[in-house]
């Protein structure tokens, strides 16, 4: 099993068939992602080559995108004007525009095309046939968005590799392991119990599996245990208030407050990454669905993930520091572990 797009206009059809009220509602007000694209631009040294494309300040971002860069390393942080990011060390001046810095630039690094500015960034490099970098920030699914033409893929792992690989012939990867599950591991929580009160991570808006099937998973998991019920921060939208509210009115504790890295009880979901980062904080973690399709079995079995019920997820281990090997190579610095070599 691989994605089940490899081109993003398959993809972003597909997105939209999943939405088709967020669709409508942007239609009918005229709201464009891609119109009028204000972008603002940083940069760190007197040449930077590298070109670093955030479309937003999520954790996710800052993992894969931002932390990498470390404090000194030369780079240009391109993101929407609207949107502030914490940019790592110091040194940063903010630019009018890029044209200053073109001549300087030679690769480009993002989580993928799928959003305006990781869009804008990859069209650019294209035409300019910069290095294209794509870091992995999250588990794959088959729904995943595609990586762009031709990019080198940094990974969390070979399986991820492998996945990507189905059909993609013109991509390059090479596997870095998870920044973000290394910084949770590095945080350990106290002691947990696995027999106190799990909470269910919420994934409502996710397009990957059916409301209807998320919202009988999670109350199923409910009455069984009398789990709380965490609701994913995306969960903003009518539909998902209107289903907070009716399982408030069932007695179904809905805790919104505070982050997945302060969480010091069990944790479950269907398929979130909180249930790895769960596991490399020491805490136990499992995953439920009432009727896993194929997908998503293979999904748990490829990230060994555990069924409730089960022994709890074991945490991943990393064999190097991968915020480290990212910086390497975003560095121009070509590394190999023992035995290893990038896959073509």
């Amino acid at each position: 099993m691989g994605l089940r797009f490899t081109d993003k206009d398959s993809w972003a059809k597909w997105q939209a068939s999943r939405r088709r009220l967020h669709v409508l509602k942007d239609r009918l007000t005229g709201k464009r992602q891609e119109a009028n694209l204000d972008l603002a631009f940083w940069a760190r040294g007197d040449a930077p080559a590298l070109l670093v494309a955030c479309d937003s300040n999520s954790p996710t971002n800052h993992h894969s995108l931002l932390a990498p860069l470390g404090t000194e390393l030369p780079a240009v942080v391109v993101m929407p004007t609207a949107v502030s990011l914490k940019l790592p060390g110091e040194g940063w001046r903010r630019l009018p525009a890029l044209d200053a810095l073109q001549g300087s630039i030679t690769a480009l690094a993002s989580i993928g095309d799928h959003l305006p500015v990781g869009d804008w960034a990859h069209r650019l490099a294209r035409r300019r046939d910069w290095q294209q970098w794509v870091v992995q920030h999250g588990l794959l699914t088959p729904f995943a968005p595609p990586p762009p033409p031709g990019v080198t893929v940094l990974t969390w792992s070979d399986a991820d590799s492998e996945f990507l690989r189905k059909g993609r012939p013109d991509l390059t990867f090479v596997t870095v392991g998870s920044p973000m599950l290394a910084a949770a591991a590095a945080a350990p929580a106290p002691h947990v119990s696995r027999f106190e009160r799990p909470v269910f991570l919420g994934q409502l808006h996710g397009a990957e599996l059916s409301r209807w099937s998320m919202t009988r998973s999670a109350t199923a998991f409910w009455r069984r245990t009398g789990a709380t019920y965490r609701p994913h921060p995306r969960e903003e939208d009518k539909l998902s208030r209107a289903q907070h509210a009716i399982w408030r009115r069932m007695g179904m504790e809905i805790d919104s407050g505070g982050r997945l890295a302060d969480l010091n009880r069990p944790v479950v979901a269907a398929f979130s990454t909180g249930v790895l980062e769960a596991a490399a904080r020491g805490i136990p973690a499992w995953v439920f669905h009432l009727d896993p399709p194929a997908w998503l079995e293979e999904f748990w079995e490829r990230y060994g993930m555990r069924r409730w019920g089960d022994e709890p997820t074991r945490a991943r281990s990393e064999t190097s520091e991968p915020q480290s090997r990212i910086q390497q190579l975003l560095n121009g610095e070509r590394f190999h572990q023992p035995g290893e070599k990038e896959q073509p």
